[in-house]
């Protein structure tokens, strides 16, 4: 297989202190590409860094809801300035997240906003998070999509199939994660066995989220191997394929990556 990791955390403690090691597992694995997705602005320079270095890995510069409250001052035009760079190649990941609300749910809107403004202004696409927050992250999305298009993908989706199909509709892409392995996710299985197969990737949201059968271990890129082939059983395909179409489709999103 050769495979695209379309969302993880190369800089996160787990993963950060064995770099190199978890780099070498996932190319002997056949991950071809890498997304480091960044949180926070103070880990946009060492996110970019790796990216750099890294001809494989790809970087992202965007700040988490659970961060909105701490960054007030990140704003369009400082996303566009640092989005200019040459190995950035999306925006996030933001969105919302009422699960935890570590930060105010108007400063997550609002920051919500300016990252898909940024997106609009650079052409870029979007990388969302969203839990417990449906109906706002949709509603956000579509208010925004109707001010212009923009491109976009909802990371290590857990949503409802509603939300899939709503999704679908204005033309985002999907990625699953490690978490349809798991016993427990019948719900999420059920959506990822109907998603079309134009509008799919794959990630590991490493060093979170291990799938079967490394549930409990410090997640890595690796493993998005696993999903790949629990996920292609899951859809009756063929796992090679699926490495395939899934890879395309992360370099269709990121364009950026072949530009």
């Amino acid at each position: 297989m050769r495979l695209a990791d379309s969302h993880c955390h190369l800089n996160y403690k787990g993963l950060a202190e064995q770099q190199a090691d978890v780099l070498a597992r996932a190319r002997a694995n056949g991950v071809v590409v890498m997304l480091n997705i960044s949180t926070r602005e103070r880990e946009w320079n060492d996110v970019i860094a790796v990216a750099e270095r890294e001809p494989d890995v790809w970087a992202t510069v965007g700040i988490h809801p659970h961060e909105a409250d701490q960054h007030p001052d990140v704003d369009t035009a400082k996303l566009v300035e640092r989005a200019a760079h040459p190995r950035v190649v999306g925006i996030g990941e933001s969105g919302l997240d009422y699960y935890y609300d570590h930060s105010d749910r108007e400063r997550q809107r609002a920051s919500f906003r300016a990252h898909i403004a940024a997106c609009r202004e650079t052409g870029l696409p979007i990388v969302v998070h969203t839990r417990d927050a449906e109906d706002d992250t949709i509603e956000i999305l579509r208010g925004e999509m109707g001010k212009g298009r923009y491109r976009g993908v909802i990371h290590c989706f857990t949503a409802s199939g509603d939300f899939a199909d709503k999704a679908l509709d204005l033309g985002l892409y999907i990625s699953i994660s490690g978490i349809v392995t798991f016993k427990n996710a019948k719900d999420l299985q059920e959506t990822a066995a109907r998603l079309p197969l134009d509008r799919l990737l794959i990630e590991t949201d490493a060093p979170f989220l291990a799938p079967v059968p490394n549930r409990g271990q410090t997640g890595e890129p690796a493993f998005v191997a696993d999903t790949c082939r629990f996920l292609a059983q899951l859809r009756g395909e063929d796992a090679d394929q699926l490495a395939d179409t899934t890879r395309a489709n992360f370099h269709a999103l990121f364009d950026k990556t072949v530009a």
